[in-house]
């Protein structure tokens, strides 16, 4: 009997390592958060824009058939003109950086490589939208490639990477959040 309770102890004992381990993986998937979030705001662009336009952007880094990609939401309202565009920025916190990911275009374009995959921004609600390695636009000066979604996930990763909503009244964005990972502090 006494053999008998220590081999079930011992069962559960790994029942529950097996599963504790199984779900650390599929949350932060191989040691890595691969969920992103920020919250825009005016007072995070630089220079600061004085706006009461708001947003979030949300976004999961997920493994597909054809490699890795980003899925996105993205919502924002109170943008005090029309929506001209929105991405991603490369670039830490109070730095402005080079367009690396296009979320969504208005009165300003994508580049023609990107512009079939990049949805119409609306003037207020949500976009969503897959980000893969097509859809990265190179910055020489930063050195990031066509295609090099891996260099863009490691810098957004690293909190070197940043989300912005571009209005006609703000051509250089009117709201901005820097992303990091779920579980962090939202700028």
């Amino acid at each position: 009997m006494k053999t008998l309770r220590i081999v079930l102890a011992g069962l559960m004992f790994a029942a529950t390592v097996a599963t504790v381990t199984h779900v650390a993986a599929d949350d932060r998937g191989n040691g890595r958060d691969n969920k992103l979030r920020t919250s825009l705001k005016g007072f995070n662009e630089v220079p600061i824009v004085s706006t009461g336009a708001t947003g979030k952007f949300r976004a999961e880094i997920v493994e597909t058939a054809t490699g890795t990609a980003i899925e996105y939401e993205l919502s924002f309202s109170g943008l005090g003109g029309v929506v001209a565009q929105s991405h991603i920025h490369l670039a830490q916190k109070d730095v402005n950086g080079g367009i690396v990911l296009w979320l969504c275009q208005g009165t300003a374009r994508a580049p023609a490589q990107v512009a079939a995959t990049t949805p119409e921004c609306p003037q207020a609600g949500t976009v969503t939208g897959t980000l893969t390695a097509a859809s990265v636009v190179p910055v020489a000066t930063q050195q990031i490639a066509l295609t090099e979604l891996d260099e863009v996930i490691a810098a957004i990763r690293a909190g070197n990477a940043y989300v912005n909503v571009h209005s006609a009244p703000s051509p250089g964005g009117e709201i901005r959040g820097q992303l990091d990972d779920d579980h962090s502090d939202h700028r």
